[in-house]
């Protein structure tokens, strides 16, 4: 484990393989840096792949209140100045969604892919998710917090969530309750597709599952246009849990251009 600061004095975990050019691995909710390791892996044979922890999980300093995205803007550019002040940026889920944050604030990302970025579209405006999640966390009632980023953000089956809470990973899951407010927050930005459409973006890859949920590809399509020049590929039979196998040579082929 390596560390490096953010602007606001907040201590980044992250771990570092592979040698080449600079890659840089952003996480989504409920996720540490080991879950990123393996795609990681599928890329060290050409690249420097850095995998951090985003504030409020694994060994990154706590969250800061109040919640501010631009806090975890900074995290990201603190870990592109680690990796030499330049680097491709690799953005999972609600990672996605933060790099492009980051990218609109004039982060030297050189080349971005997204895997299925959950961009919440839909009209009327989305329910204050972050708020209620941010009172939920306040209160302690970290179990709640979960089953609702689960069951009203990501839309999972009822059933499913049950199942989930009787799992070992639960509590793990609990832990991290509080830092899903940021994502709760990127996921709901309604400032995003005006912004995205003044951006002038690097060369752009968007990935999403063909056996990932309509709606969930309905958010990726969306975000997709509303990205000037990017390529959109849908890969068979994948959903929104990364198969490196499959994503990590797509991926590596993008990178290196």
């Amino acid at each position: 484990m390596m560390i490096t600061t953010s602007r606001d004095g907040t201590t980044l975990a992250y771990d570092r393989v592979g040698e080449g050019p600079p890659v840089i691995v952003v996480l989504g909710v409920f996720n540490e840096r080991a879950a990123g390791l393996p795609l990681a892996e599928a890329l060290a044979d050409h690249f420097t792949v850095f995998v951090y922890d985003r504030r409020g999980r694994g060994g990154s300093g706590e969250v800061a209140l109040p919640y501010r995205i631009a806090d975890e803007v900074d995290d990201l550019k603190a870990m592109i100045e680690a990796a030499g002040g330049e680097a491709a940026v690799f953005g999972y889920s609600s990672g996605g969604l933060l790099a492009l944050k980051a990218l609109l604030d004039g982060a030297r990302i050189t080349r971005l892919a997204l895997y299925e970025p959950p961009y919440q579209n839909e009209n009327p405006s989305p329910a204050d998710h972050a708020g209620h999640l941010t009172e939920l966390v306040s209160q302690g009632r970290r179990e709640e917090a979960v089953e609702y980023f689960q069951l009203k953000i990501i839309g999972m089956p009822p059933h499913m969530v049950e199942e989930a809470k009787n799992a070992p990973f639960w509590r793990r899951l609990e832990a991290l309750a509080p830092s899903s407010v940021y994502d709760a927050l990127l996921v709901t930005d309604r400032e995003l597709p005006d912004q995205l459409a003044a951006l002038r973006p690097p060369p752009t890859l968007v990935l999403d599952g063909a056996a990932s949920p309509d709606r969930l590809r309905g958010m990726v399509g969306a975000l997709g246009t509303a990205v000037a020049g990017a390529h959109v590929v849908a890969l068979d039979g994948q959903t929104h849990t990364i198969d490196p196998e499959v994503t990590g040579p797509i991926v590596r082929a993008f990178f290196t251009g």
